[in-house]
């Protein structure tokens, strides 16, 4: 419970991942990209010509197979945590939602301008959003917030991207626009806590 108690609305997020996978693949297939529209997944055409908006949360919770699943997890695990701890619930709620709704949209824009009509889904643009934004926190605190350092943050997010450029049928737009929203949104929400003299 003390666990729980950390980050809650991060463990609520993950948790609500974990449980649309299962129920996604007690009623069908991630394997099958119909059946990953109708529960949600973003699909180009949908969105841009069914105004059918609503796909750039719920592509959120979404994901094909348990690998894709789990890697997105055990990131937002390692630093969703530390950042809700230092932006506030509510806040961390923001970021993580609005970073990655709105990395799902910056790659509808690049979808549309490339002429590719894609299915997408995954938590990375949340996730990205919440390396991005964690960075902007650890930049303020003089490099150093908890257990992390900018290195190792940059680290993380130079070896993520990374991944994403030299592997195939990744949504990289989304990656490189979750971070620079995270870290933009960073900006807005985070307010340092003043000790006193």
């Amino acid at each position: 419970m003390a666990f729980w108690k950390q980050a809650p609305v991060n463990h609520t997020i993950i948790l609500l991942n974990i449980l649309v996978f299962i129920l996604v693949e007690l009623t069908g297939s991630w394997e099958d990209t119909s059946h990953m529209l109708r529960w949600g997944a973003a699909g180009t055409l949908d969105i841009a010509e069914k105004h059918e908006y609503y796909r750039l949360f719920t592509a959120m919770f979404l994901h094909f197979g348990i690998q894709h699943l789990g890697n997105n997890m055990l990131v937002l695990l390692f630093v969703g945590d530390c950042l809700e701890r230092n932006l506030g619930r509510i806040r961390y709620g923001v970021l993580y939602l609005l970073g990655g709704a709105g990395a799902n949209l910056l790659s509808l824009f690049h979808e549309i301008y490339s002429n590719e009509y894609i299915v997408s889904a995954g938590a990375s643009g949340g996730v990205f959003a919440v390396i991005g934004g964690l960075i902007y926190i650890v930049l303020r605190n003089k490099g150093h917030i908890e257990n992390f350092t900018s290195r190792q943050l940059l680290i993380l997010a130079f070896l993520s991207l990374y991944h994403g450029v030299t592997s195939t049928g990744i949504n990289n737009t989304a990656h490189f626009g979750g971070l620079a929203l995270g870290f933009l949104l960073g900006i807005l929400l985070y307010h340092k806590k003043k000790i006193p003299a």
